[in-house]
């Protein structure tokens, strides 16, 4: 699909649910009360679900899919973790799988599916939040025709809920077939020819080295994130470098409240984490060839930062995601669009939260091994505003 086409379709289902928004906000809407709204079923939901139910908080997590794990579910077919599965577990119940297994997208969608089953969290499937605003002093999540009231609201979402491409990604010829990495799944989908891979993160390395590997000649533009100097499938890796790494550098080492985290902070958010598993040398050895940033389009192909056109049947827009939260309808937001917070505790308006989002208190924070720790560390905060409030 080009960049009109899927314009147009994203343009018509934003139409589409405009229409059922308004026909929504003419009957009256169905009020629930709750301490707590927890936004998002992904990890950092059910990980806030998890300590708030310790908590023996009165919640709910609302959740935009069918089914708890579709985050994970809708990716492509061949997507495996990037981390083994001893550091993809949620409190509370460890990754069934040996430790040093690189699960795939279905099997981590199936545990988070078994997570939300095990502790019996009320997620509510299907209710995607249209706006969140204030009512006097309580929150008001609106999600069609339901309205969910609380005291706290936990926004519990990555920076991955719109999909991002350049304003020029239009220009590109009708021939040639364009997809962003969010609804890339599988081969198929791809014309016959070369191929072009916009993004050096985790997600374009991966996918180019499928479609270089099927035989498609393969160009892979844009910055390099870099990448950890070894394997985390080795030996050293899987005993010495990831726990070390993962367990101690990314959750202890990078935060904002070390000067190395807040020296690392800025670069890491705006340009990705490094590359954990594809190197630059599995690229090159599978014939992916390196080229400069995308910078345009020219005679309908996309023109490079050196001056050349490439002569692309596909173009895969790896280049990242935009936050996605206009529905949020508090002054929240810096000169950038971004949520200002302190660690995901939004002071400015007390009783709302952020979790998983890149670099909210640590490297690890957008991390599956690293979302519960800032879960916990959020209910807590919000337990201890509860009690001022009782004891005042």
């Amino acid at each position: 699909m080009n960049t009109e086409a899927a314009t147009q379709f994203i343009e018509e289902g934003a139409a589409s649910m405009a229409i059922v928004g308004r026909a929504n906000r003419l009957e009256t809407p169905k009020r629930e009360r709750v301490d707590v709204v927890v936004i998002g079923g992904g990890q950092a939901g059910l990980s806030a679900g998890y300590h708030l139910q310790r908590a023996g908080a009165r919640f709910v997590i609302l959740d935009a899919n069918p089914r708890v794990g579709d985050a994970w579910r809708n990716r492509w077919d061949s997507l495996r973790l990037f981390t083994p599965a001893k550091f993809d577990s949620l409190d509370g119940m460890p990754f069934p799988a040996s430790g040093n297994y690189f699960p795939t997208k279905d099997e981590m969608s199936d545990y988070l599916e078994q997570y939300a089953r095990r502790f019996d969290l009320p997620v509510r499937t299907n209710m995607r939040v249209e706006r969140l605003f204030k009512r006097g002093a309580r929150y008001v999540a609106r999600a069609g025709a339901f309205e969910f009231e609380a005291d706290h609201v936990i926004v519990a979402m990555a920076k991955y809920q719109r999909m991002k491409l350049p304003p020029f990604a239009g220009g590109l010829s009708s021939e040639i077939a364009q997809l962003h990495s969010s609804a890339y799944r599988n081969l198929r989908q791809l014309r016959p020819g070369p191929v072009l891979l916009v993004g050096f993160g985790n997600s374009g390395a991966d996918v180019a080295l499928e479609t270089a590997r099927a035989g498609h000649k393969t160009w892979l533009a844009g910055p390099d994130t870099g990448e950890l100097p070894f394997r985390p499938e080795g030996f050293l890796g899987r005993n010495l470098f990831m726990p070390l790494v993962l367990g101690i550098v990314f959750r202890h080492l990078l935060t904002v409240n070390t000067p190395l985290g807040r020296r690392a902070r800025p670069n890491i958010v705006a340009k990705g984490a490094p590359r954990i598993r594809v190197k630059a040398v599995d690229l090159a050895a599978a014939g992916v060839e390196r080229t400069p940033r995308v910078v345009g389009v020219q005679d309908g192909l996309p023109l490079l930062e050196d001056g050349r056109t490439l002569p692309v049947a596909n173009v895969i827009w790896c280049n990242g995601y935009r936050s996605g939260l206009e529905w949020i309808d508090l002054p929240i937001f810096d000169e950038h669009g971004e949520p200002k917070h302190r660690s995901g505790v939004v002071e400015d308006q007390p009783g709302l939260y952020f979790l998983g989002l890149p670099f909210l208190h640590s490297m690890s924070s957008s991390m599956i091994q690293g979302v519960g720790r800032d879960a916990a560390r959020i209910v807590a905060a919000m337990s201890l505003r509860r009690s001022i409030a009782v004891a005042g």
